[in-house]
């Protein structure tokens, strides 16, 4: 490009040249003066050819050493012409422009990579990065402490080196059971792939179960005890203060003429609360042994007209939306709506409400509504806690037992006070294959 720019400005100036030449030998001068003025026409037509091609590519060699500087990363430097009042002004002003567009992306890149990294040192999950020869690339600091090595003496390290080579096999997400250098337990392992510089890496993510496991069952084990404490002490403080009371009756001397009435009743009474223990047992032994759902074809709009005829109490609108088939088990399916229709129904009678049951498409599956009039809830935490009710003679394991109907078929079951009044139970089904 120097070559053409030289040559073509020497080829501007060469007819100008010629024509002096030709009038020079044309005219009537001297042989001295001739070869004087054609040497200073000649110098003066290469100085000005060499300053023109200096003109033209010592700008487009500065342009390049500013492209060569973003192109490494380096935004400082700047062209010091900017201006717009001609083409290469132009074109050094947007030069200009994109290399204040490279610098906030790169300082944005930055703070965030930054800002990434310091999350992933902060969590408490293991975090894994290892490339395309299973060689550990990264490892947050949850990472150094389950392994209990320092990161410079993990890095570069393979898979099988650090004991780390069957979590890069098998599922993508399970449960492992594993010991490491820095602790066991469980663990809950996720692995997927990532590209970094266009080649495959694999991004491994261990979070400690153990503790979350062992917090989960100890507040199990609070509600359990608290359950059948407070279930046991309303069955045995009675049956005791009873029992204390016949024993008295019984060691009177002379005994009252009405004792053996006196002892029948109180008889019935610890009777009475024995078998009331005896049906919370097994309502807590049917809640715990619920079987796994015998799966087939079912369409909802016959269960929910089965389930709605079933219902004498309180005719019910019936709100039919599109014919939809779920894969489910139709006797559990029938007792969950059997328990939502009938604290619907209970709950409109107070207020003198009407019922209303339809089903509709919702994302990925169907959505079964059961909407009342009656007063709302009054509580919405205690809606699932087992044995809580405020309905006199409730079991109060209903909707526990519909919430795990519904949970088993992979699906969902939740309640929440309508806007305009009310109670609306929704179950949500994935659709079947």
């Amino acid at each position: 490009f120097d070559r053409q720019v030289l040559v073509w400005a020497f080829a501007v100036g060469l007819p100008g040249a010629l024509a002096a030449a030709a009038l020079l030998v044309a005219g009537d001068f001297s042989g001295r003066v001739v070869a004087t003025v054609l040497a200073v026409v000649g110098v003066g037509w290469m100085a000005l050819a060499l300053a023109l091609r200096r003109r033209v590519v010592y700008p487009l060699y500065t342009l390049a050493n500013l492209l060569e500087a973003l192109r490494l990363g380096d935004t400082s430097l700047r062209a010091r012409r900017g201006g717009r009042d001609d083409a290469l002004g132009q074109v050094l002003a947007e030069v200009n422009a994109l290399r204040d567009t490279l610098r906030e992306q790169r300082l944005g890149e930055r703070e965030a990579t930054v800002l990434l990294s310091r999350v992933v040192d902060e969590i408490d999950a293991a975090v894994f990065a290892f490339d395309g020869e299973d060689r550990l690339r990264l490892a947050n600091r949850a990472g150094e402490r389950l392994l209990d090595r320092s990161a410079d003496r993990l890095l570069g390290r393979s898979a099988a080196e650090l004991g780390l080579g069957e979590l890069l096999s098998g599922p993508p997400h399970r449960v492992v059971a594993r010991s490491f250098a820095g602790g066991g337990g469980r663990w809950d392992l996720r692995r997927s792939i990532f590209r970094q510089e266009g080649r495959p890496h694999r991004l491994v993510v261990l979070t400690d179960l153990s503790r979350t496991l062992r917090e989960e069952e100890r507040q199990t084990w609070k509600r359990l005890i608290r359950v059948l404490g407070h279930e046991l002490n309303n069955s045995l403080a009675p049956i005791k203060s009873m029992a204390a009371t016949l024993a008295g009756l019984l060691a009177r001397r002379p005994r009252p003429d009405d004792w053996q009435e006196d002892m029948a009743q109180g008889l019935d009474v610890i009777s009475n609360r024995a078998e009331s223990l005896a049906r919370f047992l097994a309502a807590y032994s049917r809640l715990a042994r619920l079987p796994a759902p015998r799966r087939t074809d079912v369409r909802i709009s016959r269960i929910v007209e089965r389930v709605a005829a079933l219902e004498r109490r309180l005719p019910l609108r019936l709100a039919a939306g599109p014919e939809v088939i779920v894969s489910a088990d139709p006797d559990q399916l029938e007792q969950l709506l059997i328990n939502l229709v009938k604290n619907a129904v209970e709950a409109a009678s107070e207020t003198g409400g009407g019922v209303e049951v339809g089903w509709r498409y919702v994302l990925d599956g169907v959505e079964v509504w059961v909407r009342d009039e009656g007063p709302g809830i009054s509580n919405v935490d205690n809606l699932f806690v087992p044995f809580y009710t405020t309905k006199e003679g409730g079991s109060g394991i209903g909707l526990v037992l519909s919430r795990q109907i519904a949970e088993a078929h992979g699906g969902e079951l939740t309640l929440e006070n309508a806007a305009g009044g009310g109670c609306e139970a929704r179950l949500r089904l994935p659709l079947g294959d």
